[in-house]
């Protein structure tokens, strides 16, 4: 729920390390999409009951970018950013793990990569986030807020 990646979801570990280690994959997507009920839950003053220790996640990404956001005047343009940019700290805690750390150790071709979808159109838009591991590069385009490629998805 709400593109949350972490270090305690044995879950999504699991599925990593059999994607990483079996599969041998080389390319792995953090997806998100604008529109994300987690997200607004995440940003309202509610309590919603123990999923709100899993929104505690999107309100620390939130308190990390709290100078960008608030500077954005409407809400649905601030969810919309704050969708970004959990996804592009859901990349970093995946390229964190030590499945990933241990594969790029190993030589492995892998690379996080960091999408989002807009749910209107379905249309998903490379956010220009990518990990790579030793003797890669990786990038965080960050200042890439509304690149050409993007720009429909955010009038």
């Amino acid at each position: 729920m709400a593109n949350v990646c972490v270090n305690s979801d044995l879950n999504m570990l699991s599925v990593l390390d059999y994607a990483v280690r079996v599969l041998k994959v080389r390319h792995v997507i953090v997806a998100g999409h604008h529109g994300c009920g987690g997200v607004t839950a995440a940003l309202s003053n509610k309590r919603f009951g123990m999923i709100d220790n899993w929104l505690r996640h999107i309100k620390d990404v939130y308190r990390i970018y709290s100078q960008e956001l608030d500077q954005i005047a409407d809400e649905q343009d601030r969810l919309r950013r704050l969708v970004d940019l959990n996804v592009v700290e859901q990349v970093n805690n995946v390229s964190r793990t030590a499945i990933v750390k241990n594969a790029w150790k190993a030589g492995a071709d892998l690379q996080i990569h960091g999408w989002v979808m807009e749910l209107s159109t379905g249309l998903i838009k490379d956010i220009g986030v990518t990990k790579q591991g030793i003797g890669g590069r990786s990038g965080w385009n960050l200042s890439a807020r509304r690149t050409e490629n993007s720009e429909r998805l955010f009038s």
